[in-house]
C-alpha cells in the first residue's frame, strides 16, 4: 500500500472506532469518511462494505481476546478460565452498540465477513469449553455456538441497560448455572 493510502486506511480505522463507540456499528459511513478527511469512495476502496470495516476495527481487540484465551489455557481452574474469557468477550461486544446484534446475526450467515471474523473466536472458546467439560465442570452437551450466542445476548442486554453495571455478571452466572452438570441425588 502506498504511504498516502496507508495513512487514509489508518485514519478511517481510527474514525470508525470512535464512531462505532459513540454511535454504534450503524454509524454513518459518510460521516466516518468525512471525519477521516477522505471521500466515501476512498472508504469503499479500503472497505467494500460495513462489515469489512467492522472486522478491521475490531481485529485488534479480537487478537487480544485470542491471546487471552491462550493464556487462560494454563489456568488451574478450567471453568474459571472459561468464565474469565466470556466476561472479556461480553465487555468487548458491549463496547460498541450494535456489535452484539451483528455478531448474533453472523452466527447463522457463514458467508458474512463478520462470521469469518468469528471463526477464530469460536475455536478459542471451543478449546476453553472442552477443557472445562473434561474437568467435569460444564455439561458435555453444551456447544460453543450456543454459548457464543448466549454471550452475545448478554452483551446485547448490557448494551441496552447501561445503568445496571452488574447485569452482565448476573446474566453470566445464570447462564453458567445452566451449564453445570446435573447431580444425581
Amino acid at each position: 500500500m502506498r504511504a498516502d493510502a496507508r495513512r487514509n486506511y489508518e485514519r478511517l480505522l481510527t474514525e470508525a472506532r470512535t464512531a462505532f463507540t459513540e454511535h454504534g456499528t450503524d454509524a454513518s459511513l459518510e460521516d466516518i469518511a468525512r471525519r477521516a478527511g477522505v471521500g466515501i469512495g476512498t472508504l469503499y476502496r479500503h472497505f467494500p462494505h460495513r462489515t469489512a470495516l467492522m472486522c478491521a476495527v475490531f481485529q485488534g481487540e479480537v487478537d487480544g481476546l485470542l491471546t487471552r484465551s491462550r493464556e487462560l489455557l494454563a489456568a488451574e481452574e478450567p471453568c474459571r478460565a472459561l468464565v474469565d474469557w466470556l466476561r472479556a468477550v461480553i465487555a468487548h461486544a458491549a463496547t460498541y452498540r450494535g456489535l452484539s446484534r451483528a455478531l448474533m446475526a453472523a452466527q447463522s450467515d457463514e458467508a458474512s465477513a463478520l462470521a469469518r471474523c468469528n471463526v477464530p473466536m469460536r475455536e478459542a472458546g471451543s478449546t476453553l469449553l472442552a477443557r472445562a467439560q473434561r474437568a467435569g465442570t460444564v455439561r458435555p452437551d453444551v456447544g460453543i455456538t450456543d454459548l457464543m450466542q448466549l454471550t452475545n445476548a448478554i452483551a446485547l442486554a448490557v448494551e441496552e441497560a447501561p445503568g445496571d453495571p452488574e447485569l452482565g455478571d448476573r446474566l453470566l452466572r445464570l447462564t453458567l448455572e445452566g451449564m453445570k452438570p446435573q447431580r444425581v441425588l
